[in-house]
């Protein structure tokens, strides 16, 4: 990630960061294995609450770029969400030194609008709070219907299988299409004297 970057990154969680519903898929209490730091819920067959498998480098990159990350979710269990954030543990950056530890994923965070409410109404918060404008701002979810955001002038991806580096990399170039880099400097003469 060399290129301009946006400075706020969100993502939707459901199918975008992980392959369930939280709401409806996954059963609490959540515990995680002391040994393995794997995250499961209380269902009969416990299932793993984990990310897809680009998440961990993905945020590494953001953070390390200093781009804000926030989680924007309209799910209907917002309590075991931020949940599942606390829990699942994101491996060290690659190429990191091996005394790098584990780092539990909601403190990759910056802001988190996670409640039953439209992706509208999250960005509004997002804007209010960080003052970061809407144009600078990029949303990666997985339903069309979240589309409705770039009304704000947030950038919208469509996230179809699961976020991976190659949607990312397809994100922040339709962001930079639309937001190119715009050069405010006058064109001068060899005088100094500006050229209109």
């Amino acid at each position: 990630m060399t290129s301009r970057l946006p400075k706020l990154i969100a993502f939707d969680l459901d199918y975008t960061l992980w392959d369930f519903w939280i709401d409806t898929h996954v059963y609490p209490p959540l515990k995680r294995d002391p040994t393995t730091g794997t995250v499961i819920d209380n269902s009969c067959k416990p299932k793993t609450i984990d990310f897809y498998k680009d998440i961990p480098q993905i945020l590494h990159r953001l953070q390390a770029a200093g781009v804000a990350i926030a989680a924007c979710s309209r799910t209907d269990a917002p309590v075991l969400a931020r949940e599942a954030l606390s829990l699942i543990l994101v491996p060290p950056r690659t190429g990191s030194d091996s005394s790098a530890k584990p780092i539990p994923a909601i403190k990759f965070f910056d802001q988190l609008e996670i409640y039953p409410s439209s992706k509208i109404k999250h960005f509004k918060k997002l804007h209010e709070k960080t003052g970061i404008p809407y144009e600078e701002m990029l949303f990666f979810d997985d339903e069309w219907r979240n589309q409705e955001v770039e009304e704000l002038g947030v950038t919208f991806t469509l996230v179809p299988n699961g976020l991976n580096d190659r949607i990312i990399e397809k994100g922040l170039r339709e962001w930079r299409k639309k937001h190119p880099v715009q050069v405010n400097d006058d064109a001068v003469g060899a005088d100094g004297t500006p050229i209109s």
